[in-house]
Order: structure tokens, then sequence, then C-alpha cells
């Protein structure tokens, strides 16, 4: 079920069949810092096994925003490739797209929803994120042969 939120500049939608793919990939594999060179093929794949959000201009219908979830809609989600396009960053998009997935997420009596970030603490900070308070109890496998 896909859903729609929509004020006046923009609409926020799950709707998987809306999504730009070339665009999406594009916008990760060349501009952020966590999907510098992330292949088609391997975009389309996370595309495919994840929940989508993507923000389209109303005017347009161009998207201008995308962020994805992989959960399993019932103990844990894990949010990922938030990403603005630089025409649309600075109005507060980001933290309407978070806030959106959040509040999608929410009635699903999720446990944890988790995400790792560089750079953008504050955004996520406005909608609920907080530290961990015990970083060391978490681990991660890395499956990447080192470059």
């Amino acid at each position: 079920m896909s859903e729609t939120t929509t004020s006046a500049a923009y609409e926020i939608s799950t709707d998987p069949a809306r999504l730009d793919a070339d665009r999406i990939h594009r916008w990760l594999s060349t501009d952020a810092y966590w999907a510098l060179g992330r292949s088609r093929h391997t975009q389309d794949g996370a595309i495919a096994g994840s929940l989508n959000f993507g923000v389209y201009d109303t005017a347009s219908g161009e998207q201008i925003a995308y962020a994805r979830v992989v959960t399993d809609h019932a103990t844990f989600a894990w949010l990922c490739d938030v990403y603005v396009a630089p025409v649309a960053r600075g109005r507060g998009l980001g933290t309407e797209l978070v806030t959106a997935v959040r509040d999608h997420l929410a009635p699903l009596g999720l446990r944890r929803v988790m995400l790792a970030t560089e750079d953008a603490h504050g955004v996520y900070e406005k909608v609920g994120f907080k530290s961990l308070e015990n970083p060391l109890m978490w681990m991660s496998l890395d499956l990447q042969a080192p470059s």
C-alpha cells in the first residue's frame, strides 16, 4: 500500500511507480559520500528490497528528494539513502522527509529505527533520533573486501 502526504510545494509518496530510478542512482552514486560509485544494478536491487519515499515538486512533478527504509515491518528498520537535491536544500525538506518516514513507521510498533550519518545529526535530532546510549553493545560485519 502506498501513502502520499501533500503540502503546497511538494508531495511525499511511498508509491514505487513514481520513483525516478535514474535520478536516484545519479544523486547517490555521484553526490552522496556513503554511496559514491554505487552501481546501478546495486541501487536498483536496494530500491526493490526496500520501503522507498520519494518527494515530488507539486508544480512540476519532478522528484526532489529520496529516502529508503530497510525493514521487516515488525521489529526493526534502518533509515538510509536520505538525499535532498541541491536545488531543494535549505527549506527544511530533509526534516519533513524524515518526519514522514517516522510517522509512516510509527503504527508498525517497531522497537527501533537506526541510521548512520556523518554530517546531518541536527536533521535527525529534530525528529527524535539520538546517539546510541551504549554504542559498545553494537557490532557490524564488513563484507566488502578491503580496497
